[in-house]
């Protein structure tokens, strides 16, 4: 099985750009391992802590300002992926790097950004063992890793896209429901999909509401599979107990209709009922839910469990 690590020559920190070369090719259906690494020098934990070499030197290699706070590893090129395909991205394991997570907040930032002047930063011990954070106060958190980034190439057209706002190639979708066990549904834009991932979370809530979650280093194992039977241009996830549809705009209430209008979409391609069936089900037993708060474009992620499907 390919096995990814991050350095240098494998990560692109801060953007999605189908120019981007990929740094290896799998075929569909291939399953790969993926090491991701966080944060830039500023969020380093004090003595004591272990820190991946490769972040460092990751660190060293970076010229100029970033393009984005993400540090995204990849692009996995998927031989068979072409434009108006859907790339099926099975998150099979997702595992624990380091020992340590960082949480900041900054002024001017966060869904409250005129309430906190000052720039706030905690470094977070995690526990492998017994899956654990333990925040500064002494609350222990239990731990529900995920990848904040998950995305492939945008259209070429699109050029250079920034890591902070997720889009219709997925990217910083921030969705906290994406754990191991769950499979996300990607639009394919260029050839070869190029897909990459990042922002490793520990755990988050709804919202992500300062900017940050528990941000830390993570492996991912994924299965990435083409998909021609589908499609559509928007991305779609599903657990093992539920379907997922996304609304990502820089207004919340559009979130929500994209979202809602996706689902209905969904269900009458599933069960073959009428659009207004298909909305009326939706109201009576699908949930709307805020995914994030943060990204420019926010996020509301609509929930439908699949045995009424």
């Amino acid at each position: 099985m390919p096995h990814l690590a991050a350095s240098p020559e494998t990560c692109h920190w801060g953007y999605f750009d189908a120019s981007v070369q990929p740094v290896l090719s799998i075929r569909s259906g291939d399953t790969v391992t993926i090491d991701t690494v966080s944060g830039s020098a500023e969020v380093l934990p004090p003595e004591g802590f272990h820190i991946p070499p490769e972040l460092l030197a990751i660190h060293a290699a970076q010229q100029g300002i970033p393009f984005g706070p993400h540090i995204l590893t990849g692009p996995v090129h998927v031989e068979g992926a072409e434009p108006g395909d859907v790339l099926e991205v099975a998150i099979e394991a997702i595992e624990l790097r380091q020992d340590w997570g960082f949480n900041f907040s900054r002024p001017l930032a966060g869904t409250l950004p005129d309430d906190f002047p000052d720039y706030h930063l905690m470094t977070i011990p995690l526990d492998r063992q017994r899956n654990l954070a333990t925040m500064p106060w002494g609350l222990e958190l239990p731990l529900q890793p995920f990848f904040g980034v998950l995305g492939v190439a945008p259209p070429a057209s699109w050029r250079r896209c920034t890591s902070i706002i997720p889009r219709a190639f997925g990217g910083n979708i921030d969705n906290k429901e994406l754990v191991a066990g769950t499979t996300l549904f990607l639009p394919v834009f260029a050839k070869g999909a190029l897909f990459s991932c990042g922002d490793g979370h520990g755990r988050q809530g709804d919202g992500e509401v300062n900017v940050t979650a528990i941000e830390t280093a993570l492996s991912g194992r994924f299965r990435l599979t083409v998909r021609k039977d589908l499609s559509f241009t928007y991305p779609r996830a599903e657990t093992p107990t539920h379907l997922i549809t996304f609304g990502m705009d820089p207004d919340l209430d559009r979130c929500a209709e994209i979202a809602l209008r996706d689902m209905i979409a969904l269900i009458v391609e599933r069960v073959g009922i009428t659009r207004e069936q298909a909305y009326a089900l939706c109201s009576i037993a699908a949930d709307l839910r805020i995914t994030q708060t943060v990204n420019q474009h926010k996020g509301v992620h609509c929930m439908l469990d699949k045995s009424l499907v």
